[in-house]
């Protein structure tokens, strides 16, 4: 069994930037595709941005240029670096495991998920 915590969400004006965390628990995730997730009121959970256990990465278009992810094997961690924040990057982000080596978008195909962190982009 793995657990996912994030961290690192927060309130900031448009422009900022913030970085999240996900810390994982149970077991190594070093295998294991991993993604971020962000779910805002009254829309579908999507994936932001995915990463496989050899480091391929994969954006939605929104965010392209703007936000990084990567891995920690070592620590056991995941990262999402935002940049450049909008208004309509709020939301609630979520990171989010499954045993296989690929990330996928589709969120039922994943088997852990942290509990969430708010991102709040003010205007």
């Amino acid at each position: 069994q793995v657990q996912l915590v994030e961290s690192g969400g927060g309130l900031v004006q448009a422009g900022g930037s913030l970085r999240l965390s996900c810390a994982a628990s149970g077991r190594t995730i070093s295998t294991y595709g991993m993604g971020w997730f962000r779910q805002a009121p009254g829309k579908e959970r999507e994936l932001v941005a995915g990463i496989s256990s050899g480091a391929s990465t994969y954006y939605v278009d929104s965010v392209k240029g703007r936000f990084t992810i990567s891995r920690d094997n070592a620590r056991n961690t995941m990262y999402l670096q935002m940049n450049s924040l909008q208004p309509e990057d709020t939301a609630v982000y979520f990171c989010a495991a499954r045993r296989n080596s690929y990330s996928v978008p589709e969120a039922w195909r994943y088997d852990y998920w942290g509990q969430g962190t708010q991102v709040t982009v003010s205007s």
